[in-house]
């Protein structure tokens, strides 16, 4: 069966996307040592600059030494397959909210790896043990669910599958105490606690926005000045993606079938012509 793993030195992270670009970077900046790992080159190069832009803020921010960025820069390696993970003590897969798509890498995964490698996904929504069944491994599986922006924000719920030994447990929650996180455990349930908690609310501020009720501006000044949010839901949904959205309420929908996430017809459309937030200029607001 291989060594047990006593401690975790080195981390894949599949998807070098906004996710995984920013797991990417919390874990080398904590010095680990990070294979980051994506089909497009393309895709690789484009995080690695986001990382570097990133890392600049940082060190202006916290005065790091000069040679600081080159440092973290060098602990990540960017791999174009996932045989180059096999090094890796933890692969953390953050690819596309898709179960479909999420079910075949895990599988893909489960085949290459050695044995003692821990698995988690990143994934917000969907369920931990179906996932870590796909795996191969659940007891070596566990959902470590980060939050965006991942440098900025300080929490990841840990999320147990039906089967996740205890020692894979606490070897993720002290990688996540490594990368100066919090941890909130929770039960394998759709949407964990803070996207139960948050999804509703979005859907909602869509729907009175697709109903007419109000216009954007004033739905998000009233939960704003009304509920001392940091930020109204609609545009915390075009900075989280109009897209990621959408999926993310269609697999808590089928899971749950409350009418309360239910995407609404406006959500669709913006999605179908490409207006997703932030990411690409417009959603519900202009960048």
């Amino acid at each position: 069966m291989g060594r047990p793993s006593k401690e975790i030195g080195s981390v894949g992270v599949v998807g070098a996307g906004t996710m995984g670009s920013g797991i990417a970077q919390v874990a080398a900046a904590a010095g680990y040592e990070v294979l980051l790992s994506d089909q497009s080159s393309q895709a690789l190069e484009a995080a690695l600059g986001k990382i570097r832009h990133s890392l600049e803020r940082v060190s202006r921010k916290e005065d790091r030494p000069s040679g600081w960025i080159g440092e973290v820069l060098g602990r990540i390696r960017p791999v174009t397959d996932l045989e180059g993970l096999t090094r890796a003590d933890l692969v953390i897969e953050a690819v596309f909210e898709d179960r479909g798509a999420k079910t075949l890498l895990l599988e893909r995964l489960g085949g290459l790896l050695p044995a003692e490698t821990l698995l988690a996904s990143n994934t917000s929504t969907i369920p931990i043990t179906a996932l870590a069944a796909s795996s191969g491994r659940p007891g070596r599986f566990a959902g470590l669910h980060f939050f965006n922006p991942v440098p900025v924000m300080p929490l990841v719920e840990l999320i147990p599958g039906l089967l996740s030994e205890e020692e894979t447990l606490d070897l993720l929650e002290e990688f996540a105490r490594r990368l100066g996180k919090e941890t909130v455990r929770c039960k394998d349930r759709p949407g964990f606690i803070a996207n139960r908690l948050l999804l509703p609310l979005l859907n909602g501020a869509i729907r009175l926005l697709d109903e007419g009720t109000a216009e954007a501006e004033a739905i998000d000044r009233a939960m704003t000045l009304g509920a001392a949010h940091p930020m109204g839901p609609l545009r915390l949904a075009d900075l989280v993606g109009l897209d990621v959205v959408l999926h993310a309420l269609e697999s808590m929908h089928a899971e749950l079938g409350e009418a309360a996430l239910k995407p609404p017809p406006l959500l669709r459309r913006l999605v179908e012509a490409g207006r997703l937030g932030c990411k690409t200029g417009m959603g519900f607001y202009a960048y």
